[in-house]
């Protein structure tokens, strides 16, 4: 099994499993020696002396009453096969941990009841969670906080940053709660987690934040808020308050070494993330995502040298921006006159720490929108301007596949497998493929279980390493009319999906041979 797994929070199946622990208690016992007592330091210049009065833990009562109706709880029936679990990270399987030898589950067309939390955020019933809490969901219900339970419709998904909005219809107004600022969120500050853990409705938990801008390696977009606020199972979706009342984040994944419990590390959606998504798949169902077209890379300290880029404010410090490794032709990042070699320092204004970081910031901007960037090229910082493109236009072969003459298409973005996304996967740097990097909502793809973060290394027996060619043999197979059968990598292992032109799927269990019970350090 692996040393860690990052989980989702989101409670499958209507059992609960109790455990009990039995704590150990130990003595400790220390000797006193003529070293004992108070030490002395030569040297206190530089000694830290923290200022400000002592404070007392917060009281939740009140904060609590006033935004627990606005919390709900959400149950999907989720077809086996389509499952995205709840071990490996967002989008993991079905099991907290590696499959063992010739484990891998058979494909089912079994309903399997899910459970997540969600909160209210329009007195006409919109209601923000997590896409895995509803992914694949053949029926939705969300339950209120005083027991009514309505039916849900799901509005629109979003697999890269994990959310998805849903509609119900109320007979009256709901109460419902307010995005907060997240990027005035602190760490050491007070926050508040409501869900539905294990379906137990309406928990409260409380912690601090730990740190901001996480990366976890579960999606192209992570920038994750982490908390020790206790989060379990069937917190996914669950809305992470500060103590004025405002949601600054989505409860998510925990870091859990045995694909268990909470141990302290959780994480969670910032609002202004939320706030982004939410309001486009309100408007159209769907996200669009800015694009600059440029490959960028870390930067060594060894490259910053050779680069002529300034020393670290604070020594021993990674070197902050993003290495241009190429330019795509035509993108936006070519009209504003960006090179190979170029370091992008600034994004509209905001530094830019690492290649993620201008990712984020890039795919955060609506398309159209001008924008001005700072770089360095050979030593001397420069500015450029340019607009930002749409990047399902961009991606060209790389969006969805087109409909072919009968109106069919398989539904999924493709990316080319490069160095830094076999790095983002976890993957050896000699595998071969195409990256999934969207799934379109009610798709052939979407109904086979497709995720973001699958390989598709053959169409139909025939190898592919570009969009480009995986999309036409797509197209070809779907025009005849006849079965697409697709191997794909997933989590390490391969497996075989077949997708049918009318929509219906069939899986496969891979041939895992002796290294299925690799460990898997997701």
């Amino acid at each position: 099994m692996s040393e860690k797994s990052v989980t989702n929070v989101c409670t499958r199946g209507g059992r609960r499993n109790w455990t009990k622990a039995l704590l150990a208690g130990c003595m400790l016992v220390s000797v006193a020696g003529p070293w004992a007592g108070g030490v002395s330091w030569a040297d206190t210049s530089s000694m830290i002396k923290p200022s400000g009065p002592a404070q007392r833990i917060p009281d939740f009562v009140e904060l609590v009453k006033q935004v627990k109706p606005a919390v709900v709880s959400i149950t999907s029936m989720i077809r086996s096969d389509t499952m995205e679990g709840e071990g490996g990270g967002m989008g993991g399987g079905p099991f907290p941990f590696p499959f063992p030898f010739q484990m891998m589950p058979q494909p089912s067309k079994q309903l399997i009841e899910a459970r997540g939390s969600g909160f209210v955020i329009s007195a006409d019933g919109y209601v923000v969670t997590n896409n895995h809490v509803v992914k694949g969901a053949t029926k939705v219900s969300v339950t209120l906080d005083d027991g009514t339970t309505l039916p849900a419709k799901v509005v629109g998904r979003d697999g890269k940053t994990d959310l998805a909005l849903l509609k119900v219809t109320p007979t009256q107004k709901l109460p419902f709660i307010e995005l907060g600022e997240s990027d005035d969120v602190q760490p050491g500050e007070w926050v508040i987690a409501v869900g539905n853990p294990y379906g137990l409705g309406g928990t409260v938990t409380a912690g601090i934040v730990s740190a901001r801008g996480r990366d976890i390696n579960e999606g192209p977009y992570d920038n994750f808020i982490q908390v020790d606020a206790p989060i379990n199972r069937g917190n996914s979706g669950g809305p992470l308050f500060t103590q004025d009342g405002k949601v600054v984040g989505v409860n998510t994944a925990i870091l859990s070494p045995s694909g268990g419990g909470s141990i302290g590390i959780g994480f969670a959606i910032p609002s202004d993330t939320v706030r982004s998504v939410v309001d486009q798949l309100r408007k159209t169902g769907h996200v669009v995502r800015g694009y600059l077209g440029v490959n960028a890379q870390v930067i060594s300290p060894v490259m910053a040298s050779a680069l002529n880029l300034p020393a670290p404010a604070v020594a021993g410090t990674p070197p902050a921006g993003a290495l241009v490794a190429s330019v795509s032709q035509d993108s936006p990042a070519e009209k504003a006159g960006l090179k190979a070699e170029d370091v992008i320092t600034d994004f509209n204004g905001q530094k830019i720490a690492s290649p993620h970081d201008l990712a984020v910031r890039v795919a955060a901007v609506a398309p159209g929108t001008q924008v001005t960037i700072g770089f360095v090229r050979a030593g001397k910082a420069q500015t450029a301007t340019t607009k930002i493109g749409n990047l399902a236009s961009a991606t060209g072969d790389a969006g969805k596949t087109a409909s072919t003459a009968g109106g069919q298409h398989l539904g999924v973005a493709l990316a080319p497998l490069n160095r830094d996304t076999r790095q983002q996967l976890g993957l050896p740097q000699d595998t071969h493929g195409v990256v999934v990097s969207d799934v379109e909502a009610g798709s052939p793809a979407d109904q086979a279980g497709i995720r973001p973060g699958d390989v598709i290394q053959s169409v139909g027996g025939q190898q592919v390493d570009m969009p480009k060619a995986a999309v036409s043999l797509v197209k070809t197979a779907m025009a005849a009319k006849k079965p697409v059968l697709l191997r794909i990598l997933r989590d390490g292992q391969s497996l075989f999906i077949a997708i049918s032109p009318d929509g219906s799927t069939a899986g496969l269990p891979a041939d895992n041979g002796a290294g299925s019970g690799e460990d898997d350090d997701n």
